[in-house]
C-alpha cells in the first residue's frame, strides 16, 4: 500500500511520540500533572506506577499500592477508604562515607528564650544542631551574628497562598546562604486556594539552587487569616498530595512537611509515614504530642532572643548528632 508524503509525515510523527504544534522540553513535558489529581491516582495516559526505590532510613519510603480515585475537590468514591500518601519514583541518594562528606562548620547554640521551658531529660540542648525559622517579621537580619549565635540552618518563609511572596525571602535567601548556613524555604499553605496553583506559585519564587535544603510545607489550620475554611481530612491529604507531589517532580527532593499539635491531631495521624517531618512542640518533647511518629526538625521556641535579630525568633533542633547532620545533608540536597 502506498501512502501519500503528508501520510507518511503523520504517522512518522506518532512512532516519535506525536507531534505538537511547540517543540516542548522533557522538563517541561513532565511538569504538565493534572492541576488537582496526584500523581498517585491513575489516568488515562499514565503508564503504572514505578517501583519505589529505598532511600535512608530518615526518608524511609512506603512501598506502592493502588488507591481509590480522588481529586482535590474532596469528591471520593462511595465506600472506599482515604487514601495514603505515596512517594514518587525518584532515584535515591546514594550513601555517602561520613569521610566523603563536606562539613561546615557546626556552631554551639548560644539563644536565649523570652518563654524557657524546662525539658527535662528530653532538652533540645541536648542536641548538636540547632537552626532558626524566619519571615518578613524578623525584620533585616544580620546573618553572620545569628550564625555565630548557633543558626546552622534557616528555613525562610517564601509564599502563602497562590499570590503572596514574603517580601524579605530574596534577600534573606541571598543574605542566609553568604553567611554559610544551610538554607530552605516553606510554604504557608492556604485552604481556600487550589493546591497545584499553590505549587506554581511557590515553584515561580524559590530558585533551584544546589545545596539547598528540601522545600517545607507548612499545614496549620488558618485562623488568624482571611480564609476560615476548615476542609474534611480527605480533603486536607490530597491536597497537601497536590502540592507535595508537584514540589518533588520539579525540586527533585522529598519535601518536609511542617504542622502543628491541632493540625496534626485532626488530620495527619498514621499519614504520609513515607515523608519527613517537622514538628512545633513547644511545652513538650514531640514523642509526648505525637506518638509514633519519626521526626527530622523539632521547633522547641517561638520565643527565643539571639545576637541578630531584633525581637522574637522561632528556635529548632536537627534530630541527631553532627555527624548524622553531615549525613542527611549531603543525602538530601540537590
Amino acid at each position: 500500500m502506498r501512502f501519500s508524503g503528508v501520510t507518511t509525515i503523520l504517522l512518522a510523527c506518532l512512532s516519535l511520540g506525536g507531534c505538537t504544534s511547540r517543540g516542548l522540553t522533557v522538563d517541561e513535558l513532565l511538569a504538565q500533572p493534572s492541576r488537582e489529581t496526584t500523581g498517585s491516582v491513575s489516568r488515562v495516559a499514565d503508564a503504572s506506577p514505578a517501583q519505589q526505590d529505598q532511600p535512608a532510613e530518615m526518608l524511609a519510603m512506603a512501598p506502592p499500592a493502588p488507591i481509590p480515585h480522588a481529586l482535590e475537590s474532596g469528591v471520593i468514591e462511595a465506600g472506599m477508604p482515604v487514601p495514603s500518601a505515596k512517594p514518587i519514583a525518584f532515584m535515591a541518594p546514594p550513601k555517602v562515607q561520613a569521610s566523603a562528606i563536606p562539613r561546615s562548620k557546626v556552631f554551639r547554640h548560644s539563644f536565649r528564650d523570652a518563654k524557657p521551658i524546662n525539658f527535662g531529660h528530653a532538652s533540645p540542648h541536648s542536641l548538636a544542631v540547632h537552626g532558626v525559622d524566619v519571615s518578613r517579621w524578623q525584620g533585616e537580619i544580620d546573618w553572620v551574628k545569628l550564625r555565630s549565635q548557633g543558626a546552622n540552618f534557616a528555613y525562610i518563609k517564601a509564599t502563602d497562598g497562590g499570590d503572596h511572596l514574603d517580601p524579605m525571602f530574596k534577600k534573606n535567601w541571598r543574605a542566609a546562604a553568604e553567611a554559610g548556613l544551610k538554607r530552605g524555604a516553606y510554604h504557608f499553605f492556604y485552604w481556600c486556594r487550589v493546591a497545584s496553583e499553590q505549587a506554581d506559585w511557590f515553584i515561580r519564587n524559590v530558585p533551584k539552587d544546589p545545596g539547598a535544603l528540601p522545600p517545607v510545607l507548612d499545614v496549620e489550620w488558618n485562623g488568624e487569616s482571611s480564609c476560615k475554611k476548615r476542609p474534611s481530612r480527605e480533603v486536607v491529604l490530597e491536597k497537601m498530595r497536590v502540592f507535595l507531589e508537584r514540589l518533588e517532580r520539579h525540586y527533585g527532593q522529598r519535601p518536609i512537611i511542617y504542622t502543628a499539635p491541632d493540625f496534626y491531631r485532626d488530620n495527619l495521624q498514621g499519614a504520609f509515614r513515607d515523608y519527613p517531618f517537622w514538628l512545633r512542640s513547644v511545652a513538650a518533647h514531640p514523642a509526648k504530642v505525637y506518638p509514633d511518629r519519626k521526626w527530622v526538625f523539632w521547633q522547641y521556641s517561638g520565643s527565643g532572643l539571639s545576637h541578630g535579630v531584633d525581637g522574637k525568633i522561632d528556635l529548632n533542633v536537627f534530630h541527631g548528632s553532627e555527624d548524622d547532620w553531615h549525613r542527611w545533608v549531603a543525602a538530601s540536597t540537590s
